[in-house]
């Protein structure tokens, strides 16, 4: 165990590429409760979303998330500052009373928990007519984080897992879901929100339940699906897995001052008929043909790289280590690195210097693994 932003959390249960396996071969229970979670209400809440993040929300449905980025333009000695990534969904419309309008949205963002202080504090800096009423305000915001709990369970038996916990009506809504979506279910008789979504690059879903109630959601899943090879994981082989997925993680690939182009993460920007904190600086990266690019690297060896380990082209600096590690999926150490563009060329070979001795590492395009398709 050990504090992660305020919260006790697990490293490891057993074994971290035991773990790993499971998740790729079965399913792997993870408790993500420390990631923020927050809730938008009211009449404007997706104009106003509209207008801070950096991916299009107005069109998006009930049900339906996008992956998207929060950035601040307001403190002119820092610039253009990346806050976080996150999710933005639309969890329901309301149906009226209460003093809220029919057919209001309302939306939630799942922040990073690292960033969830500052992230919450820059929006309510931003509120819309916050000296209003909470029945008179056009936009709520309402920290859910502590009121509740999430779950993932990731992995080819995850859907199967899950299922099994829910009436055939929700089972089957859960198993019609597509990726990025979500729907209301009961799981172990417990109210929930389940999206089909996760961070491990295998399909698999999150449980959003009420924190009371979280640890016998969590025991109901570990006992259903402990018989077909679930194991639950800690943090250990939620970040093997991710890189292995060539995901970006706040505070690794992704940084204050990043260029989501460079770091490929341009499908979370859109320029196009928009403003929003930052967008002229967004703009101006994207057409900038300088810099250095995200890159995945390939060991033949085991021994694996670390966040800060120098990238050279013979003997040149050209770039650093973002994550590193052994991949238990390809038995061999693969990193994510940001180099120079000339030398960020599937097939490039470049050195790394790992506790002060250079490993050859071969530049690959991301991911490192794809899920086997089914069917």
């Amino acid at each position: 165990m050990v504090d992660f932003a305020g919260w006790k959390m697990p490293v490891q249960y057993a074994s971290i590429v035991e773990e790993h396996l499971a998740t790729r071969h079965a399913a792997g229970l993870f408790d993500v409760s420390h990631m923020g979670r927050l809730s938008i209400g009211g009449p404007q809440s997706l104009d106003w979303l509209e207008s801070l993040l950096t991916r299009r929300v107005v069109g998006i449905e009930v049900g339906q998330s996008r992956y998207s980025l929060i950035v601040s333009s307001d403190d002119v000695m820092a610039g253009v500052q990346l806050l976080d990534d996150a999710i933005v969904s639309r969890e329901s419309d309301a149906s009226g009373g209460g003093g809220v309008p029919a057919g209001s949205p309302r939306m939630g963002l799942v922040v990073n928990a690292s960033n969830r202080q500052r992230v919450v504090a820059w929006l309510t800096k931003h509120l819309p007519d916050s000296h209003e009423p909470p029945t008179k305000k056009s936009v709520t915001l309402v920290d859910r984080t502590l009121d509740t709990a999430m779950i993932a369970v990731q992995g080819p038996l995850a859907l199967k897992i899950i299922c099994s916990l829910c009436s055939a009506e929700d089972a089957e809504r859960i198993g019609q879901l597509h990726h990025y979506r979500a729907t209301p279910a009961c799981v172990a008789d417990q109210s929930a929100a389940v999206s089909r979504t996760g961070y491990t690059g295998e399909d698999g879903l999150e449980i959003v339940v009420a924190a009371d109630v979280a640890v016998h959601v969590w025991e109901a899943i570990h006992s259903a699906g402990t018989p077909l090879g679930l194991l639950a994981c800690g943090l250990g082989a939620r970040d093997t897995l991710r890189l292995e997925a060539g995901m970006p993680l706040y505070g690794h690939e992704l940084r204050e001052d990043s260029d989501p182009f460079a770091v490929g993460l341009g499908l979370a920007v859109t320029l196009e008929g928009r403003s929003f904190p930052g967008a002229d600086r967004f703009a101006a990266l994207r057409a900038q043909s300088t810099g250095r690019i995200r890159v995945g690297l390939e060991f033949d060896s085991k021994r694996s790289a670390r966040e800060g380990d120098a990238v050279y082209r013979q003997q040149q600096l050209v770039g650093v280590v973002t994550s590193g590690s052994f991949a238990p999926s390809l038995g061999r150490a693969v990193a994510m690195a940001m180099v120079d563009r000339n030398v960020g060329i599937p097939g490039m070979s470049l050195d790394v210097l790992v506790r002060d001795a250079r490993h050859v590492a071969r530049v690959v395009a991301l991911p490192f693994y794809r899920r086997p398709k089914i069917g």
